[in-house]
């Protein structure tokens, strides 16, 4: 999709056009989702936190910078949404104890070694702390101090629940033989 049509229909969302916010939801849903997914302990809480989302883009969407490229200021939308959503499961459920001091700089890139779609399968078997800290960290590239902050956890926490998630991970696919030992 170009940004002429992008613009153009983030000018109709503006005017709250129902026809431009189905085009754009239509336009960015595969988007969103690959996002989304990769936050959700499946396919349904993913669909949730697309359709969470766009509620928040068409809310604000006023806010939108149309002098600026649409999809980061989306990006940060969706990953908001999901951390939003992290925030009221974890009031749910305790979270993880933070052990000893871990040494989470991996040497062996565990991404490298297994497919995309692979690696969400495995990512959604994690524990909700887990899951969240390592695709924040691991996949969306931000750092222990940004996710201590977005997640109110100790720097050593969000450490922690790395190291643990990539040990974990490490342990599932060395049970699917997708590694060699």
């Amino acid at each position: 999709m170009d940004d002429l049509t992008i613009q153009e229909l983030v000018k109709g969302c503006k005017k709250k056009d129902r026809k431009s916010q189905k085009g754009l939801y239509q336009s960015f849903y595969s988007h969103s989702m690959k996002m989304c997914i990769r936050y959700a302990k499946d396919k349904d809480e993913a669909v949730e936190l697309v359709n969470d989302g766009f509620m928040r883009v068409f809310i604000n969407i006023d806010r939108y910078d149309q002098a600026k490229p649409f999809k980061p200021w989306l990006n940060t939308i969706m990953i908001n949404t999901s951390i939003d959503h992290y925030r009221k499961q974890i009031k749910k459920i305790a979270m993880e104890e933070l052990n000893a001091k871990h040494d989470v700089e991996d040497k062996e890139s565990i991404l490298s070694r297994i497919h995309y779609e692979d690696l969400i399968k495995l990512v959604q078997k994690l524990s909700l702390a887990y899951r969240t800290v390592f695709n924040l960290f691991a996949i969306d590239g931000y750092t222990h101090e940004e996710i201590a902050s977005m997640l109110s956890i100790s720097i050593g926490t969000s450490k922690s629940n790395l190291f643990k998630a990539r040990e974990q991970l490490k342990k599932m696919l060395k049970n699917n033989h997708a590694i060699e030992n």
